[in-house]
């Protein structure tokens, strides 16, 4: 399983997946629907598995742009790295993310004594840049990072 791949040698205490179902139209669409029942199916399947659970945010859709975009997931991440870090219960995180928007929340967990380690698909923006400057941010925040390899990925099944 890749999350115990992630955590080497050390027990892992619990799985967290942060992610938000498929935005569904009022009435939805056949699609929509269609697209929620597999999210559906993809939740009840990592909720059966030991120590995973599973946290959802919302879906939303700006009218402006036409681009769906996620609310909550973020500040559900924060709030559980805040909370188990500053009540002991970890003192160590394994995150995957390229999000430097979680700065702030590694900083804190790393003052509550907690090692905070990166794992991060190395790849390349539209540009053909390798890192922008707040990958970088993101990177030097950690206490450890780890690029996640295409075998890693290959290798364990979820």
């Amino acid at each position: 399983m890749f999350s115990d791949l992630l955590c080497g040698n050390k027990e892992r205490f619990r799985t967290y997946v942060y992610d938000c179902a498929p935005y569904e139209g009022s009435p939805p669409t056949e699609e929509e629907q269609r697209r929620k029942a597999n999210h559906e199916r993809f939740v009840n399947s990592l909720t059966r598995l030991n120590r995973f659970e599973v946290r959802l945010g919302k879906t939303a859709f700006n009218l402006h742009t036409g681009e769906f975009y996620q609310k909550r997931v973020e500040v559900l991440l924060t709030v559980d790295l805040m909370r188990m870090a500053w009540s002991r219960q970890i003192n160590t995180a394994i995150l995957v993310t390229g999000n430097s928007d979680f700065v702030p929340a590694i900083e804190s967990a790393k003052g509550a004594g907690v090692l905070v380690t990166l794992f991060y698909k190395d790849c390349e923006d539209l540009n053909g840049r390798a890192t922008t400057k707040s990958m970088d941010e993101l990177l030097s925040a950690c206490d450890d990072t780890e690029i996640i390899e295409d075998h890693m990925i290959e290798e364990s099944a979820f």
